[in-house]
């Protein structure tokens, strides 16, 4: 059953399941509602056991408008108990700001420690032309030193904030990604409905290069039998090293049940040969293994060393914050682990 869930009782809501039910609703357009989440935190500690390269995220925004088939980050909703298969496009929630107690999160964390921004919702979705909580959150990281920071996002609204992001790579260390799988349009819009086109996203990356932004491109996720080719990877950085990206990755898609209900109904309209093999390769385990594994790896870095993007640059080391701020840093970490 691709829908497991209708016929289950009606929950009683707690944790933030409470929280989005009390939540208001901001603005409702076309099919899109915004909501309102009261948050008790915005840094939350990573959990992935699949070697990240940073300690904690940010996300400002639960839900994206984008829609991509392939999203795994669905399941977020099913921890406000909103299970429709729509719901995570739909229903977008803006997580409320408060300047001062992120600053106080932030003062919080050891400055070794690297943030990453956009793990699960994209940071630049349609939202945020609204509501700003990316651009309020990059102000506060503009008055702060030492940090490493990641941000990864496939919309081209990213240059707005170029001058905020020199203020940052001035005195941290900054690293943008911008995803583009594959340089079709129309494959990228029946992929990725809602998101700015390839072309948008590679210009983008040009305009962060051209203003002095460490910027890369990953083609993730690459998506067996469909943007896995040698033809799409090589497109995908051949655009990226003309637009002055540094760096060029692919990992291979992964499915998780709530992917899976989106993904599958897809495959069946759109790649209806490929279905059965999806299902014997995907229907127990979210990860591939084997030699296809061993092989889309080999493809990916023979492609970035074909692009002069294989060079490993060393992470730019952050300026240290002077006395005072390292002072006030190590009285007032309280070494929390967050969730939320």
């Amino acid at each position: 059953m691709l829908f497991p869930f209708d016929d289950q009782p009606e929950p009683r809501l707690v944790g933030i399941a409470k929280l989005a039910a009390e939540g208001r609703i901001l603005e409702s357009k076309r099919q899109v509602e915004y909501h309102e989440l009261p948050t008790r935190n915005w840094i939350n500690r990573c959990v992935s056991l699949r070697g990240v390269p940073f300690v904690w995220t940010i996300n400002p925004y639960r839900g994206c408008e984008f829609g991509c088939k392939y999203c795994y980050a669905r399941y977020t909703h099913e921890f406000m108990e909103r299970r429709g298969i729509d719901d995570f496009e739909t229903e977008i929630y803006a997580k409320q700001w408060n300047a001062p107690s992120f600053a106080t999160e932030l003062r919080r964390l050891d400055r070794h420690e690297s943030i990453a921004v956009g793990t699960a919702t994209d940071p630049y979705q349609p939202a945020e032309r609204r509501f700003e909580l990316t651009r309020k959150m990059l102000t506060v990281f503009a008055k702060d030193r030492g940090r490493r920071i990641y941000l990864i996002s496939k919309s081209d609204l990213i240059v707005r904030d170029i001058d905020l992001f020199q203020q940052i790579a001035a005195s941290n260390a900054l690293h943008v990604t911008i995803t583009i799988t594959t340089t079709d349009v129309a494959l990228a819009r029946a992929l990725e409905p809602m998101a700015p086109r390839p072309d948008l996203r590679v210009r983008a990356v040009q305009k962060l290069a051209r203003a002095g932004i460490r910027v890369g491109v990953n083609a993730n996720p690459v998506i067996p039998m469909i943007t896995d080719s040698e033809a799409n990877l090589d497109a995908v950085a051949k655009a990226a090293a003309r637009a002055g990206a540094r760096s060029f990755h692919g990992g291979l898609l992964f499915l998780k049940p709530c992917s899976r209900r989106v993904f599958f109904p897809f495959l069946k309209e759109r790649f209806p040969n490929l279905v059965e093999r999806y299902a014997a390769r995907y229907g127990k385990n979210a990860y591939l293994k084997g030699d296809y594994v061993q092989m889309i790896e080999a493809r990916v870095a023979t492609i970035r060393k074909r692009y002069g993007l294989d060079k490993r640059q060393l992470e730019p080391t952050p300026p240290q914050p002077d006395e005072q701020l390292l002072l006030y840093d190590q009285t007032d970490n309280l070494g929390e682990s967050r969730s939320g």
